[in-house]
């Protein structure tokens, strides 16, 4: 994968020639009518290619397949792009250096993908990627922040793999580790905070779920009648909430809800028993 990064100090610099796998050559990064070289300067950015075995990884991890759109933030040759069509994900790239579009678009039609994958010639900042149910970036820490908001208001689920740069205190879900670089993996988590009130749980009792949230890491309060008690084990992934609980009679019950919008739906089992859990945000 190729990705447009800003401007560094020789350390960061060297840092990230380290993090690309330089050393290593993988697909070649150029033709007749255009050859980038690796550390060029763009606008407020250079140009380094990321090694072609963590761009694998990386689709591996965001498990992309035909029924994707993958978005790559700084397309640079289209590579990513162009391994993702591969798979036969629907793909568009973002690339603000003219040059560099073009050839991605003229590596796509090598390639055999050209019908599955188009290179614009843009802003990552301002073009619109909501659609993206993957997206791919190998940005420097400050654009990852600068994009992060607008990235956790799209559709809960969406796939967002970086290479070599978090996205400060949003922990990752996984960590993509090869011999040769590292990335890290995270699941757009639904905004689930809040009071629900919920009616079916244990066959019956109406109740009232307590949470809070930051990003997909989920903490709470279940009360049912007099009885308030923690949720046990919560996990978010995308609009997927599981929690467990206590019943009145002692037995542990775990709840596995979807989540859209303002309105709950879950399947709650424990032992034999077993139950439809409705809820709504107040």
């Amino acid at each position: 994968m190729t990705k447009s990064i800003r401007l560094l100090s020789g350390l960061m610099l060297a840092l990230l020639f380290v993090q690309a796998g330089i050393a290593f050559a993988d697909t070649p990064h150029g033709d007749d009518k255009y050859r980038p070289n690796v550390g060029q300067e763009g606008k407020d950015v250079i140009w380094v290619p990321t090694n072609d075995e963590l761009v694998a990884k990386m689709l591996d991890t965001a498990k992309v397949t035909q029924a994707d759109i993958v978005y790559d933030l700084g397309a640079g040759d289209g590579r990513i792009a162009i391994a993702a069509a591969k798979r036969g994900a629907r793909s568009v790239g973002i690339e603000f250096n003219p040059d560099m579009a073009a050839l991605g678009r003229r590596n796509a039609q090598r390639a055999g993908v050209g019908d599955k994958v188009r290179i614009i010639n843009g802003d990552i900042f301002k073009e619109n990627f909501s659609e993206a149910t993957v997206i791919t970036m190998y940005l420097l820490p400050d654009l990852n922040m600068r994009l992060r908001p607008t990235i956790l208001k799209m559709r809960p689920g969406t796939r967002v793999v970086s290479h070599a740069f978090d996205m400060g205190d949003w922990e990752p879900d996984q960590r993509i580790e090869t011999s040769r670089a590292n990335g890290y993996y995270w699941v757009v988590p639904a905004d689930v905070a809040g009071e629900w009130s919920l009616e079916g749980l244990d066959g019956g009792p109406k109740g009232t779920l307590q949470l809070t949230q930051r990003f997909q890491r989920v903490g709470g309060n279940l009360t049912i009648g007099k009885n308030v008690q923690p949720i046990l084990g919560a996990q978010l992934e995308g609009n997927r909430l599981s929690f467990r609980y206590l019943s009145a009679s002692g037995s542990l019950q775990t709840v596995k809800a979807v989540i859209k919008g303002n309105v709950l739906e879950a399947d709650q089992q424990g032992g034999t028993s077993y139950s439809q859990v409705k809820g709504s945000r107040r």
